[in-house]
């Protein structure tokens, strides 16, 4: 490990950022949502902060480090995510 984990913490205590606030996220997104995530946003909130969301998919395994536990699955998803803005 890289003995990051005091300096981030205090970066989002000194922040005062509430990662559980829903931004508005204004331009097109794509949400995959992963079983053993740290926290499940409710499908409604999803709704409410991307107003322009193009894809959600809900997984069967994963979950905070999803790209580095199934990095095959985590590239798909981006691929199937972005899928429709391609020419």
């Amino acid at each position: 490990m890289t003995n990051t984990a005091v300096s981030a913490a205090r970066f989002y205590w000194k922040s005062h950022i509430n990662p559980f606030n829903a931004a508005e996220v204004s331009i097109p997104a794509a949400v995959s949502v992963f079983p053993d995530e740290n926290y499940q946003a409710p499908r409604s909130r999803k709704g409410r902060a991307y107003s322009k969301l193009i894809y959600l998919n809900e997984l069967n395994k994963g979950g905070h480090y999803a790209a580095w536990e199934h990095p095959k699955l985590s590239s798909e998803e981006v691929r199937a995510g972005f899928r429709s803005l391609r020419n």
